[in-house]
């Protein structure tokens, strides 16, 4: 079963992630993975890291000759600044140049001092970073591939940044290159001009900005996930990995929260058979209000969850009150380089996350060690699905 795990720090010198679980036979090209870290960079807002920043992608193992073996993949993405943070950042023994000890609000900085009892808040702030991300993307890319060999999507659009909002249709997989060439990844042309027009007054004042980004997910087979016990429910599943994105603070599945102010008998999906509808056992919704999750199960019906960024905790002109470790006074919390906002780029995360759990999901169902007899399982359980829903219409 597909799992991922992270190391390495922001200026160290590079990420890695070691996936697991990923069937012989995928289908895996360096590019097309830098092209998708190269994503994670984008939008307006961004800090000066990620204009000169590149991400040099090495496959260190379970690759060969473009094809994974049904080994663990490791790849590393090098940091470029590493020469400048050598000495800083050794793994040798040494002492920091300048320890911080003025923690940030809303940063990691001082529950992760105290919990290790650290004198310096690198130690903390270095793992704790959103870099990490670029890790999980690379990640994500090799999920995105494997569930594209049964037909499954992702893709993700800006809905919300500081007090602009949009409300133009959700993106279909065909506009992805389109969301990806907004400033903003917003379709909604006046939105995403009124959202630059929040970034701009934001950065003037040296403030940062939070916002939404929805994410979807397109031909999702019928039965991922489960009812059966707590920790198999999908929508649990989502929200967990959705929530483990660095500044997230909420993740609305479907409607959300707007369902709570509703009555039932507007806020459930009606079912109605659908003889060419596969993925959904025959049956489909006449709309999805619960975005594509019923019970913890997949739907058929596209997948949909929208995730809230609280505004960055480094900010470059108005200053945040925090206590100086060393001195116990009263001060101002340090400055490290940042974004006016990463709400763009948390689109793309969102995907990568989104990606891993239905991978791991659709690799639990279907199974397979090589990707021709995961696809092979999937056609099966489709005809199977087929069978059922014919029984069930009306002769």
């Amino acid at each position: 079963m597909l799992r991922f795990l992270t190391a390495g720090e922001s200026h160290g010198p590079s990420l890695v992630v070691v996936v697991e679980g990923l069937p012989a036979g995928l289908a895996v090209d360096a590019d097309d993975l830098a092209a998708e870290l190269a994503r994670r960079r984008l939008g307006f807002g961004r800090g000066p890291r990620m204009r000169f920043e590149r991400d040099q992608v090495r496959l260190l193992g379970g690759v060969r000759h473009g094809r994974t073996l049904g080994s663990p993949v490791a790849v590393e993405v090098a940091n470029t600044e590493w020469p400048k943070w050598q000495e800083e950042m050794k793994a040798a023994p040494g002492t920091p140049s300048q320890r911080l000890t003025a923690p940030r609000p809303g940063h990691a900085d001082l529950a992760g001092m105290l919990k290790y009892s650290f004198d310096d808040a690198r130690d903390v702030l270095e793992r704790a970073s959103a870099r990490e991300t670029a890790a999980r993307v690379a990640a994500g890319y090799l999920a995105k591939a494997l569930l594209a060999t049964i037909g499954v999507t992702v893709v993700s659009h800006v809905v919300r940044i500081g007090a602009a909002a949009s409300s133009g249709p959700r993106p279909a997989p065909a506009d992805l290159a389109a969301v990806d060439a907004s400033e903003v990844r917003c379709l909604d042309v006046a939105a995403a001009e009124a959202m630059v027009a929040e970034i701009r007054a934001a950065a003037k004042v040296g403030d940062s900005l939070g916002g939404v980004a929805e994410v979807v997910a397109y031909g999702v087979p019928v039965g991922l996930g489960s009812y059966v016990h707590w920790d198999r429910k999908l929508d649990g599943l989502l929200a967990g990995a959705l929530m483990s994105i660095h500044a997230v603070k909420a993740v609305e599945i479907g409607d959300g929260t707007i369902q709570a102010a509703q009555r039932g008998s507007v806020a459930h999906d009606a079912i109605t058979t659908a003889a060419g509808h596969a993925r959904g056992g025959g049956f489909e919704r006449r709309s999805d209000h619960a975005g594509g999750l019923e019970g913890g199960v997949s739907s058929g019906a596209p997948i949909i969850a929208r995730v809230s960024m609280k505004p960055l905790a480094t900010l470059n002109r108005p200053v945040l009150e925090t206590v100086d470790l060393a001195t116990g006074e009263s001060t101002v919390s340090f400055k490290e380089r940042t974004d006016v906002t990463a709400v763009p780029a948390l689109g793309v995360v969102a995907e990568a996350m989104t990606a891993l759990v239905l991978a791991r999901e659709a690799q639990r169902k279907f199974g397979g060690d090589t990707v021709e007899e995961f696809t092979r399982n999937l056609e099966g359980y489709l005809e199977g699905l087929g069978s059922h829903a014919s029984s069930a219409r009306p002769a």
